[in-house]
């Protein structure tokens, strides 16, 4: 059975804006002739994987299907959020929709994140498929290039995720790389039952009101309009906070590869840093009296 990828696509991308009313949400920034959706579209375009699932907002979607048929995908499904409602209710959404079976490999990715070595990254999903069962979760840790405040961390006994840390200060995050943790991507593999199953232990309440949505759903061209009254009813919460938290069983894949949210500009600078060879040509840099610049879509 191939793996299902979940693309979540629904943030606002406002750690890049703090202070903007109106603003481009981040995975649909063209950075040079290129997204993040984009390159997450072109990441599952695999052969390990089956076609996409994308759960997004009716703001979006025009241009989550503009992406789609950019990069020629014409299998895809769509699941419209009428609210926002945070990562537990979305991925269980996704999960709940009929086509998928209940042994179902899913992989759920943001449409934000920047991962280089995506050879890697595909060879450790393959390599794992066979370890899902209906209860475990998967999680990818990325090794630390530097103690960093911007992501969260996790620690391992055993390959076996025993602590979370959300988001610590500085120095808090060099003694946890010190322990050997890791990143924590943000980006979960786990089968369809193993979703439903720890939803209906944990969070009766979402998996009660986004079962409803789902059957309730209209679904036209390809797109889940989920219900709207039984959607609103979930508890906003993480997937973290939802699930992760307090179940135990939780494996680690653990990648020493490039990989970032671009969540500020500073990680925006250091991705073109690392890509000079791709944007700092003679005939991308001007110079003017003031200094200099690239542009990036020469």
């Amino acid at each position: 059975m191939k793996i299902r990828p979940v693309i979540l696509c629904g943030g606002a991308g406002t750690r890049l804006w703090p202070k903007a009313k109106k603003h481009q949400a981040k995975q649909f920034i063209d950075f040079g002739n290129w997204t993040l959706l984009g390159k997450t579209l072109e990441r599952v375009n695999a052969s390990i994987f089956d076609a996409p699932i994308i759960s997004t907002n009716a703001k979006y979607l025009r241009q989550v299907k503009q992406h789609l048929k950019k990069h020629k995908i014409r299998k895809f499904k769509i699941v419209l959020e009428p609210a926002k409602r945070n990562t537990a209710p979305a991925i269980l959404s996704t999960a709940l929709i009929k086509d998928i079976p209940n042994e179902q490999p899913l992989m759920f990715l943001a449409a934000d994140h920047l991962i280089e070595k995506v050879g890697l990254f595909n060879k450790a999903i393959k390599k794992n498929q066979k370890k899902l069962t209906q209860n475990n979760i998967f999680i990818f840790g990325i090794k630390p290039k530097m103690p960093s405040s911007e992501f969260g961390y996790f620690l391992t006994r055993n390959n076996k995720v025993s602590r979370f840390v959300e988001k610590p200060k500085e120095a808090k995050a060099k003694q946890i790389i010190s322990k050997k943790g890791y990143w924590n991507s943000g980006m979960f593999y786990l089968r369809k039952d193993s979703i439903i199953n720890n939803f209906k232990k944990y969070q009766p309440n979402i998996y009660r009101n986004c079962n409803k949505a789902v059957t309730k759903a209209k679904y036209k061209s390809n797109v889940y309009y989920l219900n709207k009254q039984a959607f609103t009813k979930a508890t906003a919460k993480s997937f973290d906070y939802a699930i992760l938290e307090k179940t135990k069983d939780i494996n680690a894949i653990k990648l020493d590869i490039p990989w970032s949210d671009l969540g500020s500009w500073k990680e925006i600078c250091k991705m073109y840093g690392r890509n000079k060879r791709h944007y700092f040509k003679k005939k991308n840099v001007f110079h003017r009296p003031w200094g200099s610049y690239v542009n990036l879509f020469n």
